[in-house]
């Protein structure tokens, strides 16, 4: 992900967010922004019976990393689409938010 001229690698988002008590699972991915180029957008599943919102996380994220680091958006799912080992395709979701970004602008 390259967010206004900084490389942000998923996986180090991703290792603060799973520090994170009421997170389960996470993925980040990168969208298409029109200032930044791309923003950092987080996927994330709750643990059961616990509740976050996007607000309270990005708040979290913010004292845990650098600022062009924190996710400008928070999406929370009841499962992330995987592989038959359960590796987390974040190409899948990439491919999710293009089509949505796609779907608005026509």
């Amino acid at each position: 992900i390259i967010a206004g001229g900084f490389n942000i690698y998923p996986n180090e988002v991703e290792e603060v967010l799973y520090q994170h008590p009421t997170v389960m699972e996470a993925a980040v991915i990168g969208v298409p922004d029109e200032r930044r180029g791309e923003v950092v957008k987080a996927f994330v599943i709750p643990r059961e019976g616990q509740s976050i919102t996007e607000e309270e996380l990005r708040t979290w994220c913010k004292s845990e990393m650098r600022a062009y680091m924190v996710p400008r958006h928070i999406e929370f799912r009841s499962e992330l689409p995987k592989t038959m080992v359960g590796k987390i395709l974040r190409r899948e979701l990439k491919d999710e938010e293009m089509k949505k970004i796609s779907q608005a602008t026509n």
